[in-house]
């Protein structure tokens, strides 16, 4: 249940908004520095290892730590599984061959996938205003990875091979947050992603100690371990307690409207770190995908963190 905050606070609420979006923004440009020392998984481990370390000391600050049933620990499980786990490892590996700014722009997407699960299992309606939505973001989508070459689609050749793996994380967390609101109704928000988080680095671990393992670690340069520690403590940690923190201060649906900054803030770090071009199909194409976003969450009541 949202409480409205005092004027006086309202400020500390929007820059908390502000933070989350922001680095949230960056942490594509960070995987990718990352990713130039170390393996997908590897990434994904280290930073998940920082990020519950981070959720567990706000939840014992806050006095918020109960202990869940054994049925609540297998429904974490399987959000970590899904929301942590696949999720990272699909977005960290095609990050590899796909741009920064590919990435936002596709993620972008994920409450349009949303809204077509909760038009397909919990039976709301779409209407022509939020099905036009649709029917823009996967236009602007299709713009995006193609870079404009429509003939390129037409022969089969979906972008890089990052870019597919990218599209399928949209849904992806899109299934994944369907999923979580109803833990939400029941968990306090910093406490629940402490357990999904949990369990997908334990997850995580599995794959980490079987393959590239400690030794993947010591690779990490400088500004792989900047990348990395970014991405655990202000992307995995703070991020997320901020994100929630003004979810409960303010109505779900203002908050939402920030998180169509995120990709702008990738395209202009991208372009100063990484040196990535912004071409103009692909701009026009983000435009498209957040006026389709837009249109499809005139009649939601919020949106989600896509990952």
């Amino acid at each position: 249940m949202t409480v409205a905050s005092p004027p006086a606070r309202r400020w500390v609420v929007i820059l908390k908004v502000l933070f989350a979006v922001s680095v949230w923004g960056g942490s594509f440009i960070a995987t990718k520095i990352a990713l130039r020392d170390a393996a997908p998984v590897t990434i994904v481990w280290t930073r998940f290892g920082i990020g519950v370390l981070i959720l567990g000391l706000a939840v014992r600050l806050r006095g918020a730590y109960r202990r869940p049933g054994l049925r609540d620990l297998a429904y974490f499980a399987l959000l970590g599984g899904l929301g942590i786990t696949f999720h990272q490892w699909l977005q960290s590996t095609g990050l590899i061959t796909a741009q920064a700014t590919t990435t936002a722009w596709i993620v972008a997407s994920t409450p349009v996938f949303m809204a077509l699960l909760g038009w397909l299992f919990l039976r709301e309606s779409l209407g022509p205003v939020r099905l036009g939505g649709i029917l823009l973001a996967a236009v602007g989508v299709l713009l995006v990875v193609s870079r404009g070459d429509w003939r390129a689609l037409s022969l089969g050749r979906f972008g890089t091979p990052g870019d597919l793996l990218i599209l399928i994380s949209a849904p992806n967390w899109a299934i994944f947050s369907t999923l979580s609101r109803d833990g939400l109704r029941r968990y306090p928000a910093a406490l629940m992603m402490f357990f999904v988080m949990g369990f997908g680095w334990l997850f995580s671990s599995a794959f980490f100690l079987s393959g590239p393992g400690f030794a993947d670690l010591s690779h990490l340069t400088v500004d792989g371990w900047a990348a990395v520690l970014f991405l655990g403590i202000a992307c995995s940690g703070l991020a997320y307690i901020f994100w929630y923190d003004a979810l409960q201060a303010m109505p779900s649906a203002q908050v939402g409207v920030f998180l169509y900054l995120e990709p702008l803030v990738t395209v202009a770090v991208a372009g100063l770190m990484l040196g990535e071009v912004l071409t103009p199909a692909t701009l026009i194409g983000g435009m498209i995908i957040l006026l389709g976003v837009w249109l499809v969450n005139r009649q939601m009541n919020g949106m989600g963190r896509k990952g």
